[in-house]
């Protein structure tokens, strides 16, 4: 997993690609409780990255493109899709059915925690600084403010839905820094999402057969159905094709900074549509979560140190 590509930043057009999947992939939070309450935890999974292969598959085709053939590729496709689909997505399905959305989206935002350790340890070019610690935890002290201290107060309580949380931040910052060598492979994000997401679908079909066994299953509503859809289409096969992008121009670490703006993308979407009101901690929470993607990004607090340094030294 070590490669000597320089580090990269994120330009307007990454920050704003980034953006979009943080509002993408906080909609996915809504569509799965929709869709649990009808559909076992499984098959919603399944359906979702299922959905989404067929979707790419066609948007390849109809592009006139192709799909690598190579042996080679696909088991990097397989292994992306284990560590980045089939295990975060049944973990946070299943815990979402035991934790208070609060307490889950603060442990969903410890993934560029992890992130960091494990880039460090793996990579050449994504190496741990004091800056870049100091950034990720300040970013989740934000989350924390963001959604309120008094969600800490459940912590512990339904340890194991937690701990499921946990593992699948642990396991996105492991797919984070294993997805970086679709680029070297010469494979394009269109590709890459398409083929992790089938990967995903072969390794999770012999799983949802034995457990849920949904052709005993009783139809699920519209609301299911739709939310599923929404999943499929949106939160799977157009947020994977930014989500690849990202991580070929600008790193595994700088991608996950999404799991820090979900939060902030939810509370600004329920002031706009829901018309709930902006508390003073949302936007303190936000403010921090602010400095904190400046001090991982480095190039500001640079530039304010050089600007310092010139100024004593003239």
């Amino acid at each position: 997993m070590r490669d000597g590509d320089s580090p990269r930043h994120l330009g307007i057009a990454e920050w704003g690609m980034l953006v979009t999947l943080s509002l993408i992939w906080g909609g996915s939070f809504f569509f799965n409780a929709v869709a649990v309450a009808e559909v076992p935890t499984l098959t919603v999974v399944f359906a979702r990255v299922a959905g989404g292969a067929v979707l790419l598959w066609a948007f390849i085709h109809l592009a006139g493109g192709r799909m690598p053939r190579d042996a080679f590729t696909w088991s990097a496709f397989f292994g992306m899709g284990l560590v980045n689909n089939v295990i975060p997505f049944s973990l946070i399905v299943w815990g979402q059915s035991h934790v208070a959305s609060g307490i889950a989206a603060i442990l969903n935002a410890t993934t560029p925690v992890f992130t960091v350790l494990v880039a460090h340890w793996l990579t050449v070019d994504e190496r741990l600084t004091p800056m870049k610690l100091g950034g990720v935890v300040l970013g989740l002290a934000g989350v924390v403010i963001l959604i309120g201290v008094d969600a800490l107060a459940n912590l512990g309580v339904a340890l194991f839905a937690q701990l499921a949380f946990v593992g699948a931040s642990i396991s996105y910052a492991f797919a984070g820094v294993f997805g970086r060598r679709f680029r070297s492979l010469g494979v394009t994000p269109v590709q890459t999402a398409a083929g992790q997401v089938t990967a995903s679908s072969i390794l999770m079909l012999p799983l949802v057969a034995m457990v849920d066994q949904p052709w005993n299953l009783p139809l699920p509503g519209a609301g299911a159905v739709g939310a599923i859809a929404g999943l499929a289409a949106l939160c799977t096969a157009f947020a994977y094709i930014l989500y690849f992008r990202i991580l070929a121009v600008a790193g595994a670490v700088n991608l996950l900074l999404v799991t820090l703006l979900v939060p902030v993308s939810a509370v600004l979407l329920g002031s706009v549509f829901l018309h709930e009101q902006l508390e003073p901690r949302h936007v303190a929470g936000m403010a921090i979560i602010a400095l904190s993607l400046a001090a991982i990004d480095g190039r500001l607090p640079s530039r304010i140190a050089r600007l310092v340094t010139s100024r004593v030294e003239g």
